[in-house]
């Protein structure tokens, strides 16, 4: 069933949510937009990577020695013919570094593969002071110096807004930079009991934009995902302000949640 809100639905920001979400609504976004682009252009989904290395206390607790050997009580004692060996020597594994994959969607043209538009779907990740911010912050400053456009979609109430001039105040924003007006932008300011809108994807600028419903969106993710089933265990995170949450408690009391 569909997500019982009108518009964006609070509780996919969890942590345990989130990252389901992003992924899965990239892949749906794509497969909205290709019927309307093709065949002049194509949508790829394509991954940014960020590394996220342990604290030196932890390394250094994980991964106490490069190497260490060990000798059995008797270093002359012979194995029977045909017995497993005992491993002269024993190691340790290097600390875990973790990986965190962003999907994000590019449009190219058919003919001359050039970049015509990306669309970002922002994360935490995106969004919180810290290395993984500045990296998504220097991509972003290198699409708006070129010729493509961007679509930045931030659908989190968590964290600051990406650098932008005169941005109102909002739960959700979305922002379309076409590369032809820049440095003016197109922004959608939202509200939580707003319905997510149908915005533009613009294309070459001899073509009519696309058009990506975020609402649909939201609603086929949503009921592929059965999140219905796990992610209202726990209030919203970031917590909402007394009123939000007693509207959002009205909503989930009148649908039918198992």
């Amino acid at each position: 069933m569909p997500s019982p809100f009108p518009g964006m639905n609070p509780y996919l920001e969890q942590p345990d949510a989130w990252h389901d979400f992003h992924q899965s609504a990239i892949i749906a976004m794509r497969g909205m937009l290709t019927p309307q682009i093709r065949p002049k252009y194509f949508a790829q989904v394509d991954t940014d990577l960020y590394i996220h290395e342990m604290p030196d206390d932890e390394r250094r607790m994980f991964a106490k020695a490069d190497v260490s050997v060990a000798h059995g009580s008797d270093e002359s004692e012979v194995a029977p013919a045909g017995a497993p060996a005992t491993a002269p020597a024993r190691a340790r594994l290097p600390a875990v570094v973790e990986e965190l994959h962003e999907n994000y969607i590019e449009i190219r043209d058919r003919e001359s593969r050039a970049l015509v538009t990306v669309i970002e779907l922002l994360s935490p990740t995106n969004k919180y002071a810290g290395a993984d911010r500045q990296q998504y912050l220097s991509k972003r400053r290198e699409i708006l110096k070129s010729s493509a456009n961007l679509v930045e979609i931030d659908l989190l109430r968590g964290g600051p807004r990406m650098p932008l001039e005169d941005s109102p105040q909002s739960d959700y924003l979305i922002v379309v930079s076409r590369a032809s007006q820049r440095p003016e932008v197109d922004l959608w300011p939202l509200a939580l009991r707003d319905r997510l809108p149908s915005i533009p994807v613009p294309l070459g600028q001899s073509d009519a934009d696309a058009a990506l419903d975020l609402q649909e969106v939201l609603h086929q993710v949503y009921d592929a995902a059965g999140y219905t089933d796990y992610i209202y265990n726990n209030p919203p995170q970031p917590r909402l302000p007394a009123e939000q949450q007693g509207w959002v408690n009205e909503i989930l009391a009148g649908s039918s949640m198992p």
